[in-house]
């Protein structure tokens, strides 16, 4: 059995990278249903995601290396050339495969790389991509095409194998056996008819349903937050920019992200004694954005967000030396917990610029119970606020 093709037979080669191809798309493709449906605190789901998205970078690379090859190669021509529509959509379907398997795999790679946390490739080539930055919008673009190229590629498959079914038993021909190891009589057959047309349907088909998926809004990055902004408030010190970050641990990893929607309402007087005014800091829980944790971050193990929308920081402001104190009670999921949030200010006039930080322990508000340990997620939560304000 030559390790070549002809145009009577595929080569040993090409019968490897067809089989083994097989194999692990039959593997990632349950592998990954099964982990999404999942419950999120399930313990298999990290490890599972982890697998599939392994096994992708690993399909990856085996369709690029056997596009190459079989740049390289005659290929077998058509067994039945006397049935033009039957050998189109059979070569139009092997374009669809072709591309599916370097497309599905990269765009869930891509995925996995603009976003942060959750489920880390198990392969010594580090969990991010050079040029792709860690950007939600973008892992939304990323994640809405694999889902729809990832269709294409089931497609694909299924027309594949009713088709290889026909030939089996209803046309009783050798297409399987040329594909199949060993040494079996097969017709000699010319070359292929190049059928210059196809490769352009096939990518046509990509590009339609592509842009259907951005009509349905599949690629558009979608807040967890489904409720209405949160009112602005009455302040004597108005934000007009800031951000409150998060930072957390998962599967040992760095985790940073941000909530989006937030209000402050701050009376401070920088010549006052003792107390020196007060803030009431308002935190719309769905508005987290934090990797592909987010959605996780969102369920009744963790923030609760359809039950507790909403957390609440309420203090009352001291000078600390050279910095200041912010003293009070951090409400989330109706647990209250005294914290003390210690800042630094710049106060120029009517413009003040303050920056500080505090950690928390996730357990003191009942987040993420099942997770008694940090194996999985940290105990630490890390919060850094800094904005400017105006009088």
């Amino acid at each position: 059995m030559a390790a070549t093709n002809s145009h009577s037979a595929y080569g040993t080669v090409s019968k490897v990278f067809h089989w083994l191809t097989a194999l692990m798309i039959f593997t990632v493709i349950p592998v990954g249903v099964i982990a999404d449906r999942l419950a999120l605190d399930a313990p298999l789901k990290v490890p599972l995601f982890s697998a599939h998205k392994t096994l992708g970078v690993l399909i990856f690379i085996v369709a690029v290396c056997r596009i190459l090859w079989a740049l390289t190669q005659k290929k077998p021509g058509d067994l039945h050339l006397e049935r033009r529509v039957e050998t189109l959509i059979a070569h139009l379907v092997h374009w669809m495969l072709y591309i599916a398997l370097v497309l599905v795999p990269l765009s869930g790679w891509l995925h996995h790389a603009a976003t942060t946390g959750f489920a880390p490739i198990w392969l010594p080539i580090g969990q991010d991509l050079p040029f792709i930055p860690k950007d939600e919008s973008l892992a939304e673009v990323f994640a809405g095409l694999h889902w729809i190229w990832g269709k294409i590629l089931v497609f694909s498959i299924l027309l594949h194998i009713a088709g290889t079914l026909k030939h089996q038993i209803i046309d009783k021909d050798v297409t399987l056996s040329r594909m199949w190891f060993g040494n079996v009589a097969l017709p000699d057959t010319s070359a292929p008819d190049p059928q210059r047309a196809v490769p352009f349907i096939a990518v046509a088909i990509y590009l339609l349903g592509t842009g259907g998926a951005a009509m349905s809004g599949l690629m558009s990055h979608k807040s967890h937050d489904n409720d209405a902004p949160l009112a602005q408030v009455a302040s004597e010190w108005v934000v007009t920019q800031g951000t409150l970050g998060i930072g957390i641990t998962q599967l040992g990893n760095p985790v940073q992200g941000q909530f989006d929607d937030w209000t402050a309402a701050i009376q401070f007087d920088e010549n006052a004694t003792g107390t020196l005014g007060t803030v009431t800091t308002t935190i719309a829980i769905g508005s987290l954005n934090l990797g592909s944790v987010g959605g996780q971050a969102m369920g009744a193990d963790f923030f609760d967000a359809d039950v507790f929308p909403t957390a609440t920081f309420d203090a009352d402001i001291t000078a600390d030396g050279p910095a200041y104190l912010a003293t009070g009670t951090l409400t989330i999921k109706d647990i209250s917990v005294p914290v003390s949030l210690p800042f630094v200010l710049n106060l120029q006039g009517d413009t003040a610029e303050v920056a500080g930080s505090l950690a928390l322990d996730r357990r003191d508000f009942a987040i993420g119970q099942s997770m008694a340990d940090e194996s999985n997620l940290g105990f630490d939560v890390a919060v850094t606020i800094m904005f400017t304000a105006t009088r």
